[in-house]
């Protein structure tokens, strides 16, 4: 599972990133010899930084690290592909992809980054802000409440009002795991251990 390097003059070969869960591209950079065995030895991604010229790792300044989940190399066997779980934003620009994508489409991930953004950064006028401010019980009362709203609209035929509830109890949901300290993604694993 080693790429061959000598296929390159500079012995750098291109790595692509993706996010194990949702499997977007995340970005592309570049790895030597050095960087590839730092990585599989730490489990973080490590590039090799053209514009430094030293080894980079991804989040070393931003905390933002890829951890790594799986490696693969392509049929040539001179490029990787590593799907990674980012701790963070990706892009420098605070973008979840550095393709820009997370910012043309509305995600679950963007709506547990804002909420947990107005856990982090209270908001006098954050309706979010404010179930934070009330503590777990209210938070856990009001997604009950969604739950029975939701199963009271699933026995009409109004889709625009079961959807709406539907909404309201997801976005609930994700007020509660963030409250417990955990995210979508450690449901997620859970539901992947199942699955397998």
């Amino acid at each position: 599972m080693t790429p061959d390097f000598s296929k390159y003059p500079d012995g750098l070969v291109p790595v692509i990133i993706q996010d194990n869960d949702t499997q977007k591209v995340l970005m592309l950079g570049f790895m030597n010899e050095e960087a590839f065995g730092k990585t599989k030895q730490e489990m973080k991604v490590i590039f090799y930084s053209r514009s430094k010229q030293r080894l980079w790792t991804k989040g070393e300044s931003s905390g933002n690290f890829l951890l790594v989940k799986e490696i693969l190399t392509d049929c040539d066997n001179d490029t990787l592909l590593i799907k990674a779980n980012p701790t963070g934003p990706v892009c420098h620009t605070g973008a979840d992809t550095c393709f820009n994508e997370s910012n043309k489409e509305f995600t679950l991930q963007k709506l547990e980054q804002v909420i947990m953004n107005r856990r982090s950064n209270p908001d006098d006028f954050s309706y979010t802000s404010s179930l934070f401010a009330k503590g777990i019980n209210k938070i856990a009362q009001k997604l009950g409440e969604e739950a029975v709203e939701l199963v009271i609209e699933s026995k009409d035929n109004n889709a625009e009002l079961f959807l709406n509830e539907a909404a309201d109890l997801l976005y609930h949901y994700l007020v509660l795991l963030q409250a417990k300290d955990h995210s979508l993604k450690d449901v997620i694993s859970i539901l992947a251990a199942r699955h397998n």
